[in-house]
Parts: C-alpha cells; structure tokens; sequence
C-alpha cells in the first residue's frame, strides 16, 4: 500500500484521490476550500484545510513522508507554482503536477518536478485512440513506438492457439503476456494456448503491428 498526498481537491485532484483509495492506497487530501474538504473528509484517509501557498502549513502535513505528493491545483498558476518550489524546498521527493498550460508546464520543467500532468491532452488522446480502435479495451503507451494493449477475443477465435491468431510478419513481433479468463490468468502463454471466446488478451508490440492484428483478434 503506497501513501500519497493530493493538493487540490477539484474534479481531477478528487477524482485521483477517489480511485487510490479505491485501489487500497493511503491518501491525503489537501485543499484551501473547508467546503471541500469537509465534501471528501470521511472518503479519504486524512484530509486537511491548509494554505498551500504557505510553507510552514506544507511542512506540518509531514508531505516529506509521502511516496509521491500530487499537485492537482486547477488554474491558479500561481498558487501551483508556489506550492511547487515550497514542496521541492521541503524535500519532497517525488512531485507530480498538474499543468493547465504550456507556459505552466515549461515552469514546472524549470523547477525539476518528476512528472508534469496534463490530464485533457493525455485523456484526449487516449478517446482518440479508442474511438480509432474500438475493438482495444484499454492500452499503455511504453515508448519507442511499443505499446500494451488489451483486446477481448472474438467468437471467431474460439478454439484456436494463440500462435495460429497471432501470425504475424516478421514472426513474434507481437507478444502475448497473458491471457485472462474469467478469474484465471494465464501469464506469458505458449502459442499452443487454446483461446475460448471473450478472453482478454495482454499484447506487447509496436502501434503499427497491434494496429493489423487487432482487427482479426477481435
């Protein structure tokens, strides 16, 4: 179970906090709205009001403790950017912030946070993709051109080893690093694994090769 602390309780800092819980984490939530925090108080395992433009209030949450601190502020800049440098003057080591611009983002590059976030483009794309596959029920983007993607089996597939549904060129280009069916998993499967209809197949590949193969999987 990892801890975490989220500064700024609005509909994505919420949202977060919402599924870490959910997820069995450890979560703080920060806000300066005591209508807010009162909203979530009883759904989160510590909530506070505190001025996160203040350091002394940052440092008497203890965030230094924290595996990783979420600076989920909406659009004050400002407000982000001092929360930001009082958080890394603190040391605090792992920052994760959200951006809502590119001029915030280039900041926040400036002042060395692990991770900047920006939730509308990276949710955007990851619709765009979906609507452009739908038969991909969900994928993570690896880099280098590599993604992971998940695609539930076709009637069509019922019966077949999954070395006969995988053909590809050049061979083995795509990976299979699991199958699932229903409460079993099956991890890194040999291609004479007989897949039945509705089992979710984990593919490790490059987007050009799952883009060809998603169609005759699905």
């Amino acid at each position: 179970m990892g801890q975490f602390a989220v500064i700024g309780l609005g509909r994505f800092g919420a949202a977060t906090s919402l599924e870490l819980m959910r997820l069995g984490h450890s979560v703080l939530g920060v806000d300066a709205d005591k209508k807010i925090v009162d909203q979530h108080a009883e759904q989160l395992t510590r909530a506070a009001i505190a001025d996160v433009t203040d350091r002394n209030a940052l440092a008497e949450l203890g965030l230094v403790h924290y595996d990783v601190v979420l600076v989920a502020i909406g659009e004050d800049l400002q407000a982000s950017l001092v929360c930001t440098v009082h958080l890394k003057a603190l040391g605090v080591a792992d920052v994760w912030v959200k951006a809502s611009s590119r001029a915030h983002h280039l900041i926040l590059n400036k002042l060395g946070v692990s991770r900047i976030i920006h939730p509308e483009e990276e949710m955007g794309l990851r619709i765009a993709q979906v609507l452009s596959y739908p038969m991909v029920n969900d994928y993570i983007a690896l880099g280098n051109g590599e993604f992971v993607v998940e695609i539930e089996a076709s009637e069509k597939l019922d019966g077949r080893t999954l070395g006969d549904a995988l053909t590809t060129e050049p061979p083995g280009i795509i990976q299979a690093l699991a199958v699932k069916r229903k409460i079993e998993t099956t991890t890194h499967p040999p291609d004479q694994f007989v897949l039945r209809a509705r089992d979710t197949l984990i593919l490790l590949g490059p987007l050009q090769q799952l883009k060809m193969a998603a169609p005759k999987l699905s």
